[in-house]
């Protein structure tokens, strides 16, 4: 079998624990460089990698790794745009980390270099491949629950994610360096899920964001509502300063719903013959528990399913495909989310017709 050849961009926590952990464990792939500002992290990235070649910036990789077929890239948003647009135009793929940029003019750029150097972009959509969240399209895609009319996605969380020791730790409370707080790095995550399941983009987004830590200047707090086609919505609410770690999902449908605490999902079809509400009488409550590995950062169980999307992307030709693309719309609804907060929580409208792209 002939392996890709990768190189990866940034030794960070993610990449660290995560994607280069993942890559090992194929077949069908071999990092041979990796690219870092910090010299402590390249030492650890030479002990996790002694085959590898290791490189102090993207540019020097780049200049002087000749036989690459993809780049991974694992670094803060800031550099995602400028790293992903040399590396397509160098005629490698790209693997980008969320969110795919801070920025839909930096994003834009991005989808544009591989429509023009037929190279693949594709996000590390990972939450898509959590058991559990797998369950739910399973019982959406069933028709059980019927039609779904709206879903709630709550991320609960007791601090920002820190980086790795050796390096600026609390990047994520950086807004050069980030581009915002929770939205920017849990958004991503809710926002592609509800396209999922409520079947298409939306139209709207009315915000409000909240700094509860002064020390910072990024949102800790995010509460959204997204209006989609037909009167559907999504609500999400992202906190940093919940006291716990938890994510929690209901999904509404016209014959039934679905609600996930963790990795305990019940799915409730038809409805009881009780109360103000009764129905037929026809109900079911099915519970599961479904190891998603949710208290797990690094996510690295759920990586080789993702992996697998990308490579089927190249194999195809699919330079922007519909991953992309929902990647640019988690950035636009970010970007018009703080627009909204700002704005005493504005209606503001979204555009997904890609028409930069045609």
């Amino acid at each position: 079998m002939t392996k890709l050849k990768g190189a990866v961009v940034g030794y960070g926590f993610i990449s660290g624990k995560g994607h280069i952990p993942a890559f090992q464990k194929r077949n069908d792939v071999e990092i041979v460089a990796v690219a870092d500002i910090c010299e402590a992290r390249r030492e650890l990235a030479k002990k996790a990698l002694p085959e590898a070649r290791i490189y102090d910036s993207y540019e020097t990789l780049l200049a002087t790794e000749k036989h690459l077929d993809f780049l991974d890239i694992a670094t803060p948003p800031c550099d995602h745009a400028k790293i992903a647009v040399a590396a397509l135009k160098h005629g490698l793929h790209v693997l980008c980390e969320k969110p795919l940029a801070p920025s839909t003019a930096d994003a834009k750029a991005m989808l544009l270099a591989a429509k023009e150097n037929e190279r693949v972009l594709f996000p590390c959509h990972n939450y898509k491949h959590a058991p559990v969240v797998k369950l739910i399209e399973e019982t959406i895609r069933s028709g059980e629950i019927g039609e779904v009319t709206g879903v709630t996605l709550q991320t609960f969380r007791n601090t920002h994610a820190k980086g790795v020791p050796e390096w600026r730790t609390d990047w994520r409370r950086d807004f050069k360096t980030s581009g915002g707080g929770i939205a920017m790095d849990h958004g991503s995550h809710t926002f592609y899920l509800t396209f999922s399941w409520l079947g298409s983009l939306p139209t709207e987004v009315t915000a409000k964001s909240l700094r509860l830590n002064p020390e910072w200047d990024t949102e800790d707090n995010l509460s959204c509502v997204l209006t989609y086609p037909g009167g559907k919505f999504a609500h999400s609410y992202l906190s940093w300063t919940a006291g716990m770690r938890k994510v929690i999902y209901t999904v509404q449908g016209t014959k039934g719903g679905i609600l996930v605490n963790d990795d305990e999902a019940e799915i409730s079809i038809g409805f009881p013959n009780t109360g103000s509400h009764a129905g037929t009488g026809d109900h079911r409550v099915i519970k599961q528990t479904i190891e998603s590995d949710w208290m797990d950062a690094s996510h690295t169980k759920w990586f080789n399913s993702m992996f697998d999307k990308f490579l089927k992307a190249i194999a195809g030709n699919d330079f922007t495909n519909s991953e992309i693309r929902e990647s640019y719309m988690c950035v636009e609804i970010i970007e018009k989310s703080y627009a909204s907060g700002a704005q005493g929580s504005q209606l503001k409208a979204l555009d997904g017709s890609f028409s930069f792209l045609k």
